[in-house]
């Protein structure tokens, strides 16, 4: 099985460039931080407060996650039911990167992730995947790009879902989750030592997937 673990900051395209990459191979996609998103959900949802570690800690066992493929698109799923859509939102967002600076937290979703990653050839994207969840992954990726670039583009995504959100609310919040993200204590955003880094700012998606392709298939030569 092969792996490709693909990291970096909100907003730096790794979704974008993970799922493309997946389909023109016929691989799985796994968005990990959609995994802490159906956590932070849970919890909003039950009226859990997620400031309350060891609260969130015991919720973790009422808490189950399936991933599925439906019509070429990963839907997530949480005690049966699909969230897919109703965890994509900012407050949601922000409860993420909250809910995943705590140990146990993380400790089971890491699990679920390497345990997904050796039933398949994966493509893997999130925070911490080719340093703690993936350190032996055949090709790692760290994708970056200015707050300015990735607050833009989450804007325009929030415009087209309908969502009406002031630029300089999402770029505040861009800021504050990179600072959730790097600061943490347990497993926080970094590139790993072996990682090819590629700044997406003024690039089309494209030309990313094509260089994540361009260097799976010379890995694929030099192993031959």
């Amino acid at each position: 099985m092969i792996s490709v673990a693909i990291d970096g900051p909100a907003g730096a395209g790794k979704s974008t460039i993970a799922k493309e990459v997946a389909k023109k191979l016929g691989w799985i996609y796994i968005d990990t931080g959609a995994m802490y998103r159906v956590v932070a959900f849970y919890c909003i949802e039950n009226n859990i407060d997620l400031n309350n570690e060891i609260k969130v800690t015991e919720e973790m066992e009422n808490i189950c996650i399936n991933l599925s493929q439906i019509n070429e698109v990963q839907h997530i799923f949480l005690n049966e039911r699909d969230v897919t859509d109703e965890i994509r939102t900012a407050k949601i967002s922000n409860g993420a990167s909250l809910v995943a600076t705590y140990s146990a937290v993380r400790e089971k979703l890491v699990s679920l992730q390497r345990i997904l990653a050796k039933r398949e050839n994966v493509i893997m994207d999130g925070r911490d995947i080719g340093t703690v969840v993936l350190p032996n992954a055949e090709l790692k990726i760290f994708l970056t790009a200015s707050s300015c670039e990735r607050a833009n583009r989450r804007f325009k995504e929030q415009m087209q879902k309908g969502i009406e959100q002031p630029y300089a609310e999402v770029l505040e919040e861009i800021n504050k989750r990179d600072e959730l993200d790097y600061k943490r204590e347990v497993s926080p955003l970094k590139k790993a030592d072996d990682a090819i880094e590629i700044d997406t700012t003024g690039y089309p998606s494209n030309m990313v997937v094509d260089l994540v392709l361009k260097k799976l298939n010379e890995i694929d030569k030099s192993s031959k």
